[in-house]
């Protein structure tokens, strides 16, 4: 049997994705959530119908298996410190994902350069807030 490569993964992930069927992804997280490993590169994509595929990935998979999700953080925390528009995707996956390490990583962005980053932060923080106070 051949090995496929985690480059190769990435890129069919990549293109199921761009294909629009997030549903089979779905299936291949709920199978092996090893695959969590490969968030930040998928949100590095190039493709902006990629990244945003990301973020539905990621809203259905928090739904059905809201403990395994949390498995993408250390992959998407080297991206906080990235461009801004990979920043923005990193921070929208860690408030889906909602762990206390996910929204704590956040909070530094509370000062970030680009207002629209601040403004991300600041909703997901406060809509936290207000989940967690009710």
């Amino acid at each position: 049997m051949t090995e496929i490569s985690d480059k190769e993964l990435i890129r069919t992930i990549g293109e199921f994705i761009e294909l629009g069927h997030v549903e089979n992804i779905v299936a291949m997280f709920k199978q092996d959530p090893g695959y969590y490993r490969f968030t930040g590169d998928l949100l590095r994509d190039e493709r902006f119908v990629v990244r945003m595929g990301m973020v539905l990935l990621f809203e259905e998979l928090a739904a059905i298996r809201p403990d395994e999700v949390a498995l993408a953080v250390p992959g998407l925390l080297p991206l906080l410190t990235e461009e801004a528009y990979i920043r923005g995707e990193a921070v929208t996956l860690l408030g889906i994902i909602a762990t206390r390490e996910a929204l704590d990583a956040l909070e530094p962005l509370r000062h970030d350069p680009e207002p629209q980053i601040v403004e991300i932060v600041n909703d997901i923080l406060e809509e936290k807030r207000a989940v967690v106070a009710t």
